[in-house]
């Protein structure tokens, strides 16, 4: 059985140069070394500033929902993608608003990470804790399965040939055992480690047990924003991680490698902080963008529409998702069926959407906040 390939690597690598004590033997967290270095220490700052930013910024939107749904759908979309999962912008706002169920497989499962998240997410606020039926329940909604903690033998991370790099943990106990101390690792304030430090290390541990047969890199990603949200460092999901994860892939796996072969902690744990650095200015930025088309749009609409039509209600719903239709106008109580068809359709003609039959479903899409979710 094989669960899936966690990582690749060129077969002219030497394997014994990348194989760890296998099997039962990973070691427990914290690992044995200094992992605060003045480098790791000064990122750690760094990272930590950038976070606070885009904490701050969230607030500048008026409704929530707003980067819910367009955010975690961008995340969603992308860290499916690290796992060779690819769907497209068009199909996946498609297939959210419309609700269809003939979409591939592959839109659906990127639909599921989201809810898997959002799923984590609410769980969270109910028992502030991150524990294994968490990451199970997270599992499970992600592969639409009740599987839950994998219990047989064989598991193994290959190359694209066949050649076994790492067998992680086997047996359930054994597993659950080491998700165990994961767990305690994730509660306790006792070692005064920053938590965007202890993030790193809960990211490699969580893949390096590899909990599940398959879906452990998704599972993994959504751990470490709810993480984020456990520590008070977020308050909504909304970290775009994965973009970064995409754009220095190679570098991802080669740095993970390397802590399984060598236990090189600092590059892995610089290279998570940089990652926090780089993304939450990124999604900052989206987010101030958004609002600034929020308000341009709120603008237009009001100096071209019809006053019986014009609502900030309305144009605010346009911004929960780049696709918009008519049971959402009814839904929010801004119009009976009949009107919020015919508003949509005075949103058409003044350029802000723009109508598209999917299936039996009328939808509008909303062409400057797509065009701005899509870069």
């Amino acid at each position: 059985m094989n669960s899936g390939i966690l990582f690749t690597i060129q077969d002219t690598v030497p394997i014994t140069q990348l194989l760890r004590q296998i099997n039962n033997d990973l070691s427990s967290l914290p690992p044995k070394i200094d992992i605060e270095t003045k480098t790791i220490l000064k990122k750690a700052i760094n990272a930590n500033k950038a976070l606070a930013g885009l904490r701050g910024i969230c607030s500048i939107i008026p409704n929530p929902s707003i980067l819910v749904n367009s955010i975690i759908l961008q995340e969603a979309k992308n860290s499916s993608q690290i796992e060779n999962i690819v769907t497209t912008n068009d199909q996946l706002y498609e297939a959210f608003t419309a609700t269809s169920k003939n979409y591939d497989l592959y839109t659906k499962e990127v639909l599921r990470y989201r809810e898997a998240l959002w799923e984590g997410f609410n769980r969270l606020q109910k028992i502030n804790l991150l524990t294994t039926n968490s990451y199970i329940d997270v599992y499970n909604v992600i592969k639409a399965s009740s599987a839950g903690i994998r219990n047989t033998p064989g598991t193994k991370i290959s190359t694209s040939t066949g050649k076994t790099l790492y067998t992680p943990p086997e047996g359930e106990k054994n597993i659950r055992d080491k998700l165990r101390n994961l767990e305690e690792f994730i509660h306790t304030d006792k070692d005064d480690v920053d938590p965007l430090i202890k993030l790193a290390l809960i990211h490699y541990q969580f893949e390096a047990i590899h909990p599940f047969t398959d879906g452990n890199g998704r599972t993994g990603r959504i751990i470490n924003i709810l993480y984020l949200v456990l520590k008070g460092l977020l308050d909504l999901p909304v970290l775009y991680q994965s973009k970064y994860i995409i754009e220095s892939k190679d570098q991802y796996y080669q740095l993970l490698r390397n802590v399984t072969a060598n236990s090189e902690w600092e590059p892995w744990i610089e290279y998570i902080l940089d990652g926090i650095e780089t993304t939450a200015a990124y999604t900052e930025e989206k987010i101030i963008n958004i609002r600034k088309l929020l308000d341009e749009t709120v603008e237009h609409a009001k100096a071209e529409l019809p006053k019986r039509v014009y609502s900030k209600e309305l144009i605010e719903l346009l911004f929960v998702q780049p696709y918009c239709k008519v049971k959402q106008l009814v839904d929010a109580d801004i119009a009976k069926r009949q009107t919020a068809a015919e508003y949509l359709k005075e949103l058409e003609k003044i350029g802000i959407l723009k109508s598209k039959k999917v299936g039996t479903a009328n939808l509008y899409l909303n062409i400057k906040l797509y065009e701005l979710l899509s870069y």
